[in-house]
C-alpha cells in the first residue's frame, strides 16, 4: 500500500534539499533572458526539465545496478560552469548582462553539472523505493521543477535583482558561474583525487 501523502512529502523534501541552489541559477538565466533575449524563457524551462530529468534517470539506472558512477569523477562536471563563466567574462559587453548560456542544451548542461552530486542522494532513495513510490517521486519532481522555474522567473523580474544585474552583471553573473564550478570541484573531492594521481 502506497502512502501517497507521505511519499509525496518525502519527494518534495529530497528535491528541495538537493536543488535549492538551482533557484540562484534559474534567476540568473531569467535576468539575462530579459536583458539579452538569450536564453529564451521556454529554453530555460526545457533545459531545467532536461537536466534534472537526466539526473533522475541516471539515478534510477544506477539504483537498479545497471550502471556504476565513477565517484568522485563526476565532480569534473564543475569545469563546465567555470568554462562558461570565463568565456562570458572574456566576451562581456559592459552595456549588457552576459548570456552565459544561450540554448536549451546549455541550460541542461549547467543543471546537470550543478546537480551531479544529487545522484549520490537520489540513488539510495530510488534503491529503497518500489515502482509505485518511485513514480510518485518522479511526478513530484516534475511539479516542483515547474515551481522552481516560476520562482526563478519571478526573482529574475524583481526590480532589485534586475538593477543589481544591470549594475554589475557583466562580472557578477560569470563570477557566480565560476564560483559554482569551483564549489562542485572542491566538494566532490575530484581535486584531491587528481593530486593523488599526479603525486
Amino acid at each position: 500500500m502506497i502512502d501517497l501523502l507521505g511519499t509525496a512529502a518525502a519527494a518534495a523534501t529530497v528535491f528541495a534539499a538537493t536543488d535549492i541552489d538551482d533557484i540562484v541559477i534559474l534567476t540568473l538565466f531569467f535576468v539575462t533572458a530579459r536583458r539579452t533575449g538569450r536564453p529564451r524563457p521556454w529554453q530555460i524551462v526545457a533545459g531545467q526539465y532536461l537536466g534534472i530529468g537526466a539526473l533522475a534517470a541516471a539515478s534510477v539506472v544506477v539504483a537498479t545496478g545497471l550502471l556504476v558512477v565513477p565517484d568522485p569523477w563526476t565532480g569534473l562536471l564543475g569545469l563546465l560552469p567555470i568554462a562558461l563563466g570565463v568565456r562570458a567574462l572574456v566576451r562581456h559587453d559592459d552595456d549588457e548582462a552576459p548570456a552565459v548560456v544561450a540554448s536549451t542544451l546549455g541550460v541542461a548542461g549547467v543543471t546537470i553539472a550543478n546537480g551531479a552530486d544529487n545522484v549520490a542522494v537520489y540513488v539510495p532513495v530510488f534503491r529503497a523505493l518500489g515502482p509505485g513510490d518511485s513514480a510518485i517521486f518522479l511526478l513530484v519532481f516534475v511539479l516542483l521543477i515547474a515551481l522552481w522555474c516560476a520562482a526563478g522567473a519571478w526573482l529574475g523580474g524583481h526590480p532589485r535583482v534586475v538593477r543589481l544585474v544591470e549594475r554589475a552583471g557583466h562580472w557578477l553573473v560569470p563570477a557566480i558561474f565560476v564560483g559554482i564550478g569551483v564549489v562542485i570541484l572542491v566538494s566532490s573531492g575530484v581535486l584531491g583525487r587528481l593530486v593523488e594521481l599526479l603525486g
